[in-house]
């Protein structure tokens, strides 16, 4: 395992850091999480009639007689001024049923322990998409691979990605270390593309614990996953457009055009989004969080992914309070055993883990 860089944020400090990034973006994006309707226009649209461009907090209440404006239900747990403690997410459920994972079955644990826990741990209901697919399947007798494959249309959607920074956490500077981990995970319910995600979104956080820039660690994550891959082929169109010297909307705009029709829970365009999030945020927190947020999509998951890297990257000293303190230490997970946790606790087991 590569030692984090001596002159920045120790270890902890780190791993603290993208616990608490992971969970202020998700819930930065949550109140605005569905990509057919919320448009980057319409987030735009919505924080220029609340005086909230730029964004550097958490979104605004809506304002008066903003009826076209339709947040997500559970968005008065989530906006500026009403948060008391995490909302409930599966972005967050994911990171707490890897760490558990871990602990209990360490890192040489199999796809099917994966699916145990899910059984044991993850209400069915808080599962989406490619997960209730695969929970549905193991539920039935099926076992891995079969479980990722069978009766499943989304296979190469975000889900797996989402579940995958527990294993960067825990392999600081160990890339593809990370990527091994995660996939095995992955393959428990999604494939091609959907599995590249999880193991290029586990060795970037991993890289970003060595990593000088946000850049570096972008170029190493694409290391460990197929060069000639739809999900590549895009981080590196993303990364180019911006070496190119292209403005942030007119990057997501030219990638867009190349990936529409994908729909916005593939992660093929969330993965553009993140990429640009963490290019054009150049290493600041709040930039790069605000702008992921604002790139649409799935903008929870996203946001949660964008912030996880970024709190790795600057430490959770260097972490605004504003984001940090409503979240007053504390969890609301739906995975058994953990709902109201202490983040710190969660983030002291897992540097535990990455220290081994």
């Amino acid at each position: 395992m590569t030692s984090t860089n001596p002159a920045g944020p120790g270890l902890a400090d780190r791993v603290l850091g993208g616990w608490l990034g992971r969970i202020a973006g998700n819930m930065l994006g949550k109140p605005v999480e569905r990509g057919d309707y919320w448009t980057r226009e319409r987030i735009d649209r919505y924080l220029r009639s609340a005086d909230a461009l730029p964004l550097t907090d958490y979104l605004p209440e809506p304002p008066v007689g903003g009826e076209e404006f339709a947040l997500r239900p559970e968005w008065r747990r989530c906006v500026r001024g009403r948060i008391r403690g995490s909302c409930r997410d599966d972005d967050v459920d994911y990171a707490i049923l890897g760490l558990h994972l871990l602990e209990t079955h360490g890192s040489a644990f199999s796809t099917e322990q994966v699916g145990d826990l899910w059984l044991l741990r993850l209400p069915y209901l808080q599962t989406f998409t490619a997960e209730r697919a695969a929970y549905r399947n193991l539920a039935g007798g099926l076992r891995p691979p079969l479980t990722a494959t069978y009766d499943n249309p989304y296979q190469e959607y975000i889900g797996a990605l989402i579940r995958a920074d527990v294993f960067g956490w825990t392999s600081p500077g160990d890339p593809r270390r990370a990527a091994s981990l995660a996939r095995r995970d992955a393959v428990l319910s999604h494939t091609g593309n959907g599995v590249y995600g999880a193991m290029w979104a586990a060795a970037l956080i991993a890289a970003a614990f060595t990593a000088a820039t946000p850049r570096r660690a972008v170029d190493t994550a694409l290391t460990v996953i197929p060069a000639s891959c739809r999900l590549a082929r895009t981080v590196r169109r993303v990364a180019s457009l911006h070496e190119a010297g292209l403005g942030w909307a007119d990057t997501l705009d030219t990638v867009g055009e190349e990936t529409a029709g994908l729909g916005w829970i593939h992660v093929v365009p969330n993965v553009a989004v993140l990429t640009a999030g963490l290019l054009y945020g150049e290493g600041d927190f709040t930039t790069t969080i605000a702008l992921t947020v604002r790139g649409g999509l799935d903008t929870d998951s996203n946001g949660a992914t964008a912030g996880s890297v970024a709190g790795v990257l600057c430490g959770a000293a260097a972490i605004p309070a504003r984001w940090t303190e409503p979240l007053q230490d504390r969890v609301s997970s739906a995975v058994f055993g953990f709902d109201g946790a202490r983040i710190s606790e969660l983030a002291a087991r897992t540097v535990e883990l990455a220290a081994q």
